[in-house]
């Protein structure tokens, strides 16, 4: 398993990096395309079967945060209708969200930037 999770980040990542080579956009267009590519994914439902391919692997991608949005939507679509649609978007997110706000908050407490 921890092979096939290798295997596929370091598959995300060289596209990434192939992508930031050869074209003139910023690593934030990357972060949305890649984003954007893992609702795409999840939309076909071939995300869940990198997830039990690859476990972890596909789960700490930038991806997995478009497939999150878009499970957490249609959940929220299926549980409350179209209202669900848009309370349902950052439900699955919203641990990881709020847990790097709070650590990114200690670390700045804790550490001081080089000048």
């Amino acid at each position: 398993m921890l092979i096939k999770a290798f295997l596929l980040t370091g598959l995300f990542c060289m596209v990434a990096q192939i992508i930031l080579d050869n074209f003139k956009i910023t690593p934030g267009h990357v972060t949305s395309l890649f984003t954007v590519i893992g609702a795409i994914l999840s939309f076909f439902g071939i995300y869940d079967n990198l997830i039990k391919w690859a476990g972890s692997g596909a789960t700490v991608l930038i991806s997995n945060f478009g497939h999150m949005l878009y499970t957490g939507a249609i959940e929220g679509f299926k549980n409350e209708g179209l209202i669900g649609l848009f309370t349902g978007l950052l439900s699955k997110s919203s641990a990881a969200i709020t847990s790097a706000i709070i650590f990114s908050f200690i670390f700045v407490l804790i550490f001081k930037p080089k000048s």
